[in-house]
């Protein structure tokens, strides 16, 4: 449903400027406002209201009026909040009031000693029941917002607490961040949050990375920092990041505008700001330590990581009694969830060879259980952090899982005089085929440089027969060594000589198998451009900047062709990749091996219209498809989804429009139900798909 339309603002007259006609200021004062409130139900809420095309076409009459008058031009309206060019650096900005730390608290004891001080500091009995604010701590980085006369100005990262930098460009392009406030607010003043990744954006991204051949972060914290300091604000725009806000701070010598914590976080709410919902007012210590022992579990169900929750005096003049210390408010504290962790044995550290050639340690452990499911294998990241912890072979280890998901070393368990194995050394050559590691300049991961390593091309067959690739069903990993070490395929194109007799002669396969994956293979001909664009494996391009050049160049001789600057100039493509595109193409064999392909009759070209998917029936839509269909794969229900216009998510939310049920149906089905999003068994969801196929062009 959507919301109603905000009233008018009276438009405000510049001395020297022509008068705009009457309408259009109105209209363009009402979108502004009503973009602006969909913006904060999507991004701040969850809770869309319009369908992402009616929000793209109130975007599109906004810019369309506000080129037509350019006198109602406004820094702060939503269409300009992706855009500009991408900056040299960073300047250094000092706070007007320190952004200190808080002392953390790991126990309900330290939790009552945290209360016991703050009495003593106020002279009160240490029993006495504050009251206090208890929020969920977000792990992720502090900004620090300035708006003046309720137009966003400045942001400004934490730094070291004293100094930080204006990353201002970076923090407009986050939508969940409003670029003026609603109703009145103080002249000046400086409201701090916390940027963070959705775990969501988190996956994607990581997906993406390794897909392009880059090393995967290692938690949303590290990419949200990494995302908030990149130079270039479009490229920040495309990482969705989000923000919550909790404090402000008002200039000295003003007074805030509510007298308690909690009626800052409603003004804050009010305003517009990205406020975490889930805080709570606890009257007593008792109140707080039962929240706590709430999200501990919690937690796990939400879509962005919190490791732990802040409790804060509810009331400011007595904070201004309390004080701080060089380091830390005396009225607040960070309770930090305890991460589970256990000791398991090293056995020994192996690397892995990736299609890119990267050549990355992993730890094999003895099988130990960790935070619900079993683990024999955990990340090391690369050599430097192998020596950074002194890792060695044989150690008993302490194990985690990172943000509860990625298995992770923390560190030996080291006994006084027990003796050790040498310190861990990189090899020096691939053990899949011997050559000579190499360590690009700048980078930490070494690489294996043979284009026709087995491993590489093993890793590369799998990326190219994969659901987001050729997506060629049957060939796994399992098919791909045999095809490889038995010679058969020394590169993508020979997939396309197979012969059903030659394969039915490997291991587990049989006549049978070996026609239906001739047959998956010989279909794969006739693949989406953009799929044989990621499937090839040029390094950062992943599925988003496939797709982009499919649709913007059409044609596999036209991307061949095109220069670095054409190449720049796609949607989702940046420097990084134009150049990483024109490199793969400027090498000898790589045009070859895409020519071979071409002569087998893969499609080289973009099977339809550019913009037709946008335009379709499902346009806006967003499924989720849960459960074992018998009609269709689920690769074939996303493409026909994706073919009217729609998109498909992993995950239920009050964004989802449909959910496809078939067999088996998960937990997805039980939070659709709770959330009243529409259900389509597998009879209707293809019906719907026939009559989109009847009402498509």
């Amino acid at each position: 449903m959507s919301a109603p339309r905000p009233k008018p603002r009276a438009p405000s007259a510049k001395a020297q400027a022509p008068r705009p006609k009457p309408q259009a200021s109105d209209r363009v004062a009402s979108l502004r406002d009503l973009i602006r409130h969909h913006e904060e139900q999507y991004y701040v809420h969850n809770a869309p209201e319009i369908s992402d095309a009616e929000f793209d076409a109130q975007m599109r009459e906004l810019s369309g009026l506000e080129a037509e008058h350019p006198e109602l031009a406004d820094p702060n309206s939503p269409t300009r909040r992706v855009g500009g060019r991408p900056a040299e650096g960073f300047d250094k900005v000092r706070h007007a009031e320190p952004m200190l730390s808080l002392e953390n608290a790991y126990s309900e004891g330290e939790l009552r000693e945290f209360h016991a001080r703050l009495c003593r500091a106020l002279d009160l009995p240490e029993d006495a029941a504050l009251a206090y604010v208890a929020e969920l701590k977000i792990d992720g980085l502090s900004i620090a917002l300035t708006y003046a006369n309720g137009s966003l100005t400045r942001g400004v990262t934490r730094g070291d607490g004293t100094t930080g930098e204006d990353v201002t460009p970076n923090v407009r392009v986050i939508r969940s961040i409003p670029l003026t406030l609603r109703g009145p607010a103080p002249t000046v003043m400086e409201v701090r949050g916390e940027v963070f990744l959705p775990r969501a954006e988190f996956d994607r991204m990581n997906e993406e990375r390794e897909s392009t051949g880059e090393p995967a972060f290692v938690n949303p914290r590290n990419a949200a920092s990494g995302a908030l300091r990149m130079l270039d604000p479009t490229a920040v725009a495309k990482r969705g990041l989000r923000a919550f806000t909790y404090q402000i701070v008002m200039p000295e010598g003003e007074s805030a505008p509510e007298s308690h914590h909690a009626g800052l976080l409603e003004r804050l709410a009010a305003w517009g700001a990205p406020v975490e919902s889930h805080w709570r007012r606890c009257h007593g210590l008792d109140a707080v330590i039962a929240y706590c022992q709430e999200w501990r579990d919690g937690r796990l169900a939400l879509p962005f990581d919190t490791d732990g929750v802040v409790v804060k005096l509810d009331d400011l003049s007595l904070r201004t009694r309390a004080g701080a210390t060089a380091k830390f408010p005396r009225w607040a504290v960070a309770f930090k969830f305890p991460t589970e962790q256990a000791r398991s044995r090293l056995l020994r550290i192996d690397v892995n060879v990736g299609r890119t050639g990267a050549v990355t340690p992993f730890a094999v452990l003895e099988p130990v259980f960790v935070a619900g499911t079993t683990v024999q294998k955990a990340t090391l990241h690369n050599d430097q952090e192998v020596a950074r912890r002194d890792i060695r072979e044989g150690d008993v280890v302490i194990v985690e899982k990172g943000g509860e998901i990625i298995p992770k070393v923390v560190g030996p368990v080291l006994e006084e005089g027990a003796p050790r194995q040498a310190p861990w050394q990189m090899p020096s050559a691939c053990p899949s085929c011997g050559s000579l590691l190499v360590r690009p300049e700048h980078e930490v991961i070494w690489r294996c440089e043979n284009v026709s390593c087995p491993a590489r091309l093993r890793r590369g067959l799998q990326h190219f027969a994969s659901r987001r690739g050729m997506n060629i069903e049957g060939l796994g990993e399992a098919v791909v060594d045999q095809l490889v070490t038995a010679g058969l395929v020394r590169d993508y194109a020979d997939l396309y000589q197979l012969q059903a007799e030659t394969v039915a002669q490997l291991d587990r396969m049989g006549p049978k198998s070996a026609a239906n994956l001739i047959a998956e293979i010989d279909r794969s001909r006739q693949a989406d451009l953009w799929r044989l664009l990621h499937g090839l494996g040029i390094r950062h391009v992943g599925e988003g900047g496939a797709r982009a050049l499919a649709k913007a160049l059409r044609s596999m001789t036209a991307i061949r062709q095109a220069p670095v600057e054409r190449l720049e100039a796609v949607p989702d493509v940046g420097a990084v990749v134009a150049e990483s595109i024109r490199a793969f193409f400027d090498e000898p064999r790589n045009v070859a091996l895409v020519d071979r392909l071409a002569n087998a009759g893969v499609r080289m070209e973009d099977a339809g219209p550019a913009g037709t998917a946008a335009l379709g029936p499902f346009a806006g839509q967003i499924f989720v498809i849960t459960g074992a269909l018998d009609s269709m794969s689920r690769e074939a229900a996303t493409e026909a989804i994706e073919r009217h216009g729609g998109k498909v998510s992993s995950s239920v939310s009050k964004k989802t429009t449909y959910l496809v049920v078939g067999a088996e149906a998960g937990s997805k089905l039980d939070k659709a139900r709770s959330l009243g999003v529409r259900e389509l068994d597998e009879a209707r969801f293809g019906a719907l798909i026939m009559d989109a196929d009847r009402r498509s062009p």
